[in-house]
């Protein structure tokens, strides 16, 4: 029997749904149940819409967005670096004779002149140590001046009667010269015990504000003390050194043999202004262990807003770059390929647009490639763009600029200097 010959002989013999009739209602209604199932799905994922699908995906939805209009403008490009305030001078006071600390002309905190006198060390002993050079002068200045007598008339004696000798003429000559070492010694200690009393009068080196008073009236003070009487330190100017990567510095220089360049102090926060200088050097050598090059700058600081040993954060202001293509920093987007802005076209369709930041300062960035003025910019909403999505203009966002704008000349600035090249 052939295999054609067997199946269908299997199949005369096999039972039909006709001849069981409880099958086939059972059929039918599975087949009714997995209909309904495929109607509720179908249901539910249209979301109940009626329209057809074709219709709703021509429907597309715009992204709302703000926008910014790039802006051609100068843009002043800062350096930024921490610092420390010192004493443009710091003068230790100490004494330099020793004796009772006899009156204290000064109040902590007193800004005083230079030669301005500060306080007074007893000056008796010294008073009287110049009287006793002063007699020795005296008294050396008259057997000067007998030795001289006797010598003229030795001399006189010699080339006259020849009754004396040469050998004593020459005698008396070095008893005049060695009384007058002593005349010149005498007036050595005079113009010595002259100076003890000069020393005991302490005025100011240096024009600036006294510190905290460290030695109280009535107290004996050597010339060999460690630690001083007070210290002045001297405030108007006061000056900022302030560090700077070391591949920074070739930059720094060239622009200081072309003018002065300005420096501007913040404060710990990098919110308030404190003061404006000058730069004016920079240090000899560069640190190996942090690889940064000390610069220092000067302010005149007239309101005192700067103090020794204050932490600033410092901003040098390299040049002003003339006409330059400038959006808010918000707009800028970063992926694998670098930087890139999303650009609003008049149909209301993006642009994914590859751009070159020159520097990113005060919440602004300025753009060294891919972008010209008066094009548009997205500011807000980038997150749901893509190519050609259509996007929907929120009111333009003037803020971010005008912010940034605001910052570039007021004390609360964001962080300057963070270059995006």
């Amino acid at each position: 029997m052939t295999n054609a010959s067997a199946t269908l002989e299997a199949r005369q013999n096999s039972p039909s749904l006709e001849q069981h009739p409880g099958r086939r209602t059972l059929a039918n209604w599975y087949l009714a149940g997995a209909t309904l199932l495929l109607s509720l799905i179908s249901i539910s994922c249209s979301g109940g819409d009626p329209k057809p699908a074709s219709a709703r995906a021509s429907v597309s939805q715009s992204v709302p967005v703000s926008v910014f209009t790039a802006e051609r403008r100068d843009m002043p490009y800062y350096l930024t670096g921490l610092g420390s305030v010192n004493a443009f001078y710091t003068d230790s006071i100490k004494s330099r004779v020793d004796g009772e600390l006899m009156q204290v002309n000064f109040k902590e905190g007193q800004f005083v002149k230079k030669g301005e006198l500060l306080a007074v060390i007893d000056p008796r002993p010294y008073e009287v140590a110049l009287e006793q050079a002063q007699a020795q002068l005296f008294k050396d200045q008259a057997s000067l001046r007998d030795a001289k007598l006797n010598y003229e008339r030795y001399k006189g004696l010699l080339q006259d009667s020849g009754s004396m000798s040469q050998q004593q003429v020459d005698t008396q000559q070095a008893t005049v010269d060695q009384l007058e070492g002593t005349v010149r010694t005498d007036q050595a200690a005079i113009d010595n015990a002259k100076l003890n009393l000069v020393y005991c009068h302490i005025t100011s080196p240096i024009s600036g504000r006294v510190g905290l008073r460290l030695v109280d009236p009535g107290n004996i003070v050597h010339a060999t003390d460690t630690n001083p009487l007070l210290v002045i330190t001297q405030l108007q100017p006061i000056a900022v050194l302030f560090t700077l990567p070391e591949d920074q510095l070739p930059t720094v220089s060239q622009h200081m043999g072309k003018a002065t360049l300005q420096v501007e102090a913040y404060s710990r926060d990098d919110q308030t202004k404190l003061a404006s200088g000058t730069l004016l050097t920079i240090d000899n050598q560069i640190d190996q262990t942090t690889g940064t090059g000390r610069l220092k700058a000067v302010f005149e600081n007239v309101d005192s807003s700067l103090w020794p040993n204050q932490f600033v954060n410092i901003r040098l202001l390299l040049e002003i770059r003339k006409n330059s293509t400038v959006i808010p920093a918000a707009a800028i987007q970063r992926g694998p390929q670098g930087t890139y802005v999303f650009v609003a076209k008049a149909d209301n369709t993006v642009d994914i647009r590859p751009v070159t930041i020159a520097f990113t300062q005060d919440n602004l960035s300025n753009i060294a490639t891919g972008l010209s003025p008066d094009e548009v910019v997205v500011t807000d909403g980038q997150d749901k763009l893509q190519e050609g999505s259509k996007i929907e203009v929120r009111t333009p966002n003037r803020s971010s600029v005008q912010q940034g704008q605001a910052a570039a000349t007021s004390p609360a600035g964001g962080s300057p200097g963070q270059s995006g090249k």
